[in-house]
């Protein structure tokens, strides 16, 4: 498939990772590492190995899986696990895995002796869709989401469809949802044919469109001033109660489970807050609850809740800020919302 360019690299679509390979060849990297999780060593990395002709001169770096472990802790390890391996400024890092894996690989690869290259081989739909474009690196801080992190570009990033055949129905669903996102803030057509797709076989044509669409807002705004900050609808309050999920539930919701949430809230945000239609509210949540399970936000969780969101990263003076809807494929930014109306969203979401 065809190739992006986004901010001077490159996205590669169904490559087979070629062009990895005459990065290999044609770069003098003194070192290459391979950063992934037990998970994506054991299922993913053989078939990384295979579409890279058994490329093995490489030192494996494997840290433990799931949104907790994405914090300063790990990084410490992988940081002196880096230099325990005498990684120099001419190391490479390739980023094989999920969002977790290339949001703190990014942010590992980008500090290590103020930046070592990094390539990101993204393995879940989620990642594919949102976590490896972009050039934001990062982890989180006590469940706050992505609380330090940099803007830092990979060299180059992979888009294999062959990997999304090694996940679990439930991380599908996960990052459909970053997909069913870009549609409703910029096109409406292809939140559409979404809605008719199938998201357990999400096709390379709707990945590619995903893809796309971060893409044209992410090189408009690179450093998310004003545009990109359409991206973030349904996270302020989605990362909030992911946040809350972590910390409280045996069984976390998933980062797609919970900006669903946030799309149902942030919509009924939208009619008092912006120019959304109560018969496109009603379209999103009915189609939301149709793929997604029913979460109930427990009352007493609403504190911790706006707790949460004033430590969200797109808060000015105090003031947490939102990207809303104005119709279906059009969204705004920089939103000011009561708290009563932030808290009459929750209990709208609890109502249906």
């Amino acid at each position: 498939m065809e190739t992006l360019t986004s901010a001077g690299h490159s996205l590669y679509f169904e490559s087979n990772l070629d062009a990895l390979k005459t990065l290999l060849d044609s770069n003098k990297y003194s070192k290459v590492f391979v950063l992934a999780d037990e998970h994506t060593s054991e299922i993913c990395l053989p078939l990384f190995q295979s579409l890279l002709d058994d490329f093995s001169e490489f030192d494996l770096i494997e840290t433990s899986a799931g949104e907790e472990n994405k914090n300063i802790d790990f990084c410490i390890g992988i940081w002196k696990t880096l230099l325990d391996f005498e990684a120099d400024r001419k190391s490479l890092m390739i980023n094989l895995g999920g969002g977790v894996i290339t949001d703190m690989g990014g942010f590992i690869a980008s500090t290590y002796k103020r930046g070592i290259d990094f390539i990101n081989v993204p393995t879940t739909l989620l990642s594919q869709v949102d976590a490896s474009v972009g050039g934001k690196t990062g982890i989180d801080i006590d469940n706050v989401k992505n609380m330090v992190g940099t803007f830092t570009l990979p060299q180059m990033v992979f888009i294999e469809t062959a990997f999304l055949k090694t996940l679990p129905q439930r991380e599908l669903l996960s990052g459909f949802a970053e997909m069913i996102k870009h549609g409703l803030i910029y096109d409406k057509p292809y939140y559409e044919k979404l809605k008719a797709s199938d998201y357990l076989n999400p096709s390379a044509e709707d990945i590619y469109r995903s893809v796309e669409i971060k893409n044209e807002v992410v090189t408009i705004d690179p450093h998310e001033k004003n545009l990109r900050k359409i991206l973030n609808f349904g996270h302020t309050i989605g990362h909030a109660v992911e946040g809350y999920s972590l910390a409280n539930d045996e069984n976390p919701l998933t980062h797609g489970e919970a900006i669903a949430i946030g799309f149902i809230c942030e919509a009924a945000l939208s009619i008092k807050n912006s120019t959304l239609t109560k018969e496109e509210l009603n379209d999103i949540s009915s189609y939301i609850l149709s793929l997604y399970p029913k979460y109930h936000i427990k009352k007493e969780s609403f504190d911790t809740l706006l707790e949460l969101m004033q430590s969200d990263k797109k808060n000015e003076d105090g003031n947490i800020l939102f990207s809303l809807l104005e119709t279906t494929g059009k969204c705004t930014f920089n939103c000011r919302v009561s708290t009563a109306d932030i808290l009459s969203s929750l209990d709208y979401y609890n109502s249906l």
